[in-house]
């Protein structure tokens, strides 16, 4: 089965591909981390971080994992996916952190990240609400001039700079679909000269403070259903 694609292209999909079941899990998925979210507690480590996220999947009933759970606080913030975390940081009273989670809700795949703050430190807050922005304008562009996996990350990295980041472009975007979705495409969404098609991609935007010493992290699907 495809959507509107051809055999064999990076957009591809299985028979038993539900757009529902998709969209359901994309929702579960927004509602375990703004759920872990609540449960986070100055003083705590990544490792509370990432124990809270397990106790909350199994709550929700997750199959699995497609990729490892990320929970990043103050410095870690500007580790890319696959780079370790600093070891002894916990959340301060004024601090940020982001949870990125890719769990399986029945045989499909979700993906949703998001950074919070805690307490009312002005550049925190900035850099939170700016990778949301940045996501927003990018999907913009996306639904108005159906540009390719590299030209949206070209213009992403011209709207962090304009706010004031820089834009870590190793964080590249990437498929999912019914698991497993790497049967049909492994790479980047930067990596492509196709526009992503619509409910099959995950725009991931990292940006990094200036000084370096905290970023902010947003990702979701590109999609025409919502914002």
């Amino acid at each position: 089965m495809t959507q509107g694609a051809s055999v064999n292209s990076i957009h591809d999909v299985r028979e038993h591909f539900s757009l529902d079941k998709f969209l359901n899990a994309r929702e579960l998925t927004k509602k375990v981390v703004h759920q872990v979210q609540k449960r986070c507690f100055v003083g705590m480590s990544e490792k509370d971080g990432h124990e809270i996220i397990d106790d909350i999947l199994n709550e929700y009933q997750c199959d699995k994992k497609w990729h490892p759970n990320k929970f990043r606080i103050g410095i870690n913030t500007t580790k890319t996916f696959r780079a370790p975390s600093e070891e002894g940081i916990k959340l301060k009273e004024n601090d940020l952190y982001f949870v990125d989670i890719g769990p399986v809700f029945d045989g499909h795949e979700g993906d949703y990240g998001e950074t919070f703050v805690v307490g009312e430190d002005d550049s925190y807050l900035a850099i939170s609400e700016a990778s949301k922005k940045v996501f927003q304008s990018t999907r913009k562009v996306w639904l108005e001039e159906s540009l390719t996996g590299e030209a949206l990350y070209n213009f992403a990295k011209v709207e962090a700079q304009t706010l004031g980041y820089e834009l870590n472009d190793r964080m590249k975007g990437h498929r999912v679909g019914d698991f497993p979705h790497h049967l049909f495409y492994k790479g980047g969404m930067i990596e492509t000269q196709e526009t992503p098609a619509d409910n099959l991609w995950v725009l991931e935007i990292h940006l990094i403070s200036k000084c370096g010493t905290y970023g902010a992290f947003y990702e979701d699907i590109l999609s025409k259903k919502f914002d």
